[in-house]
């Protein structure tokens, strides 16, 4: 059988991408997995996997949103953001925040924003992973980066713990790649003046699968066994479910297979600045709007035969 498409996996706590990534070359005795957008071995959730020819539509995975759900803690704040660092601030609240405030406070988080990737990320800079000058206790100038926030939902006020002195808040985030929620849940403490860590993340959605739609390492290695892997294995149609989907002709697509660029004419009602086009049941590749050439020209090829 062809090896060739999309697993959606459930990465549990306490393994990294990579990982996973390692035991599935294992398990499927493949060198071509790819995974589109790293999850910090703490989170857990959605990791899509990308088998074979797939790969070549990781950049189209990673470009989708992303759905997480989680937790923040309010009165101390960590190196990492999250509840694995050094604990570096903290300051015991004498009472909690009120739903109103700490909505007002997700509210300046949402939209386009401006973010600093916390040291303890994978973010390069001169050459060198942030974590890396972290680890060896050096500073360096960060990037900013612009993301987009489309929601930041907090459960009402979640639980006060007088005694710890610490508010804990149930949250549910949208946003797009390249977000770093630990840092979202910092800037929500900042917001409101003391210091905050991410206490826990799941993501609930990426490259347009859900956690339903997940599925174990278990369940993978299963099916392998079993002869099943299709049951498992998603077309690559998935990860474009974003474009207009144009089925060819058996003349168009003896073009299209050569690279040959097609007119408006060829495409009636077209109008998208990107086309998937479909063969034999399959999305074959991509084709973008050229205004120069008054044409469509391929973007990307899947598969040719």
């Amino acid at each position: 059988m062809h090896m060739n498409g999309i697993i959606p996996l459930y990465k549990p706590r306490g393994m990294t991408s990579f990982d996973c990534i390692a035991k599935l070359r294992h398990i499927l005795h493949t060198k071509k997995v790819g995974h589109s957008g790293t999850l910090d071995p703490n989170v857990d959730g959605v990791l899509p996997i990308c088998i074979g020819t797939a790969t070549k539509v990781v950049p189209y995975l990673m470009a989708s949103g992303k759905v997480y759900q989680g937790q923040v803690t309010l009165g101390f704040a960590t190196t990492t953001e999250d509840l694995d660092g050094d604990e570096v601030s903290r300051q015991t609240l004498s009472q909690p925040f009120t739903a109103a405030a700490i909505q007002a406070a997700a509210a300046t988080l949402t939209g386009e924003i401006q973010q600093t990737p916390p040291m303890y990320s994978a973010v390069k800079v001169r050459g060198r992973r942030l974590y890396e000058y972290a680890r060896a206790g050096e500073t360096v100038e960060r990037p900013t980066r612009t993301v987009t926030v489309d929601a930041f939902d907090l459960d009402g006020a979640g639980t006060f713990d007088a005694a710890a002195g610490t508010q804990t808040i149930d949250f549910k985030i949208k946003c797009s790649k390249g977000t770093y929620v630990r840092t979202l849940a910092v800037d929500l403490g900042r917001q409101l003046g003391v210091p905050a860590v991410m206490a826990s993340l799941t993501r609930l959605k990426s490259g347009g699968f859900t956690l339903d739609q997940a599925v174990t390492l278990e369940a993978v290695s299963a099916a392998m066994a079993a002869d099943t892997l299709d049951q498992v294995l998603r077309p690559i149609d998935y990860a474009l479910a974003g474009y207009p989907q144009v089925e060819l002709s058996e003349r168009l697509w003896g073009l299209v297979r050569n690279g040959v660029f097609l007119t408006p004419e060829e495409l009636p009602g077209q109008t998208a600045p990107v086309l998937a086009f479909r063969y034999a049941g399959e999305i074959k590749c991509l084709y973008q709007w050229t205004a120069a050439k008054h044409a469509y020209k391929p973007l990307k090829m899947f598969a040719v035969n």
